[in-house]
């Protein structure tokens, strides 16, 4: 089922209406009576009485975290954050152009993590960095070469009207 989209749900909301259901079947309250005095299905009721029967108040508690743990630690997040800082030049790349091999490759320099560059710029935006263009030219750019070109070679290579296609 789940909830309508962009609606979140509040866990410690819902773990303290799951204690206050326990303390409600301490005192000698039926789940009927529990389910109208906390405005909820008498299903979820049930399921709560089962488990605090079970194993206690404990139960009720919140589960913690879902899904897959991450790889990297905060730390490691932020010494890869002031690697990145320091640029690819320090690993001895050619250029100061940060690609996902060469965060890839960082990482695993760093952590001995391995990591898909196809997968790196998740990493990279929940560091705060994200995808950018360089804004430099060439430093190999010749003036001059290009003018010329686009003033004598461009005009020959250029098509031309043919002159029986008038009208």
């Amino acid at each position: 089922m789940g909830n309508p989209k962009g609606v979140k749900r509040d866990f410690d909301q819902l773990e303290k209406r799951r204690l206050k259901a326990a303390r409600l079947f301490e005192k000698g309250f039926s789940q009927a009576q529990v389910s109208r005095k906390l405005n909820v299905h008498r299903q979820s009721v049930s399921r709560w009485h089962k488990a605090w029967t079970q194993d206690g108040t404990p139960a009720l508690k919140q589960a913690g975290r879902v899904g897959r743990k991450p790889r990297l630690q905060p730390t490691q997040l932020e010494a890869l954050g002031r690697g990145l800082k320091e640029g690819p030049e320090a690993l001895g790349y050619g250029t100061g152009l940060w690609t996902t091999w060469r965060v890839a490759d960082l990482i695993e320099r760093q952590t001995g993590q391995k990591f898909h560059p196809g997968h790196v710029w998740r990493i990279l935006r929940s560091l705060g960095w994200s995808c950018q263009r360089p804004t430099g030219r060439a430093r190999q750019r010749d003036e001059a070469a290009i003018q010329r070109w686009k003033r004598v070679r461009w005009p020959e290579l250029k098509k031309k009207r043919s002159s029986r296609a008038e009208p």
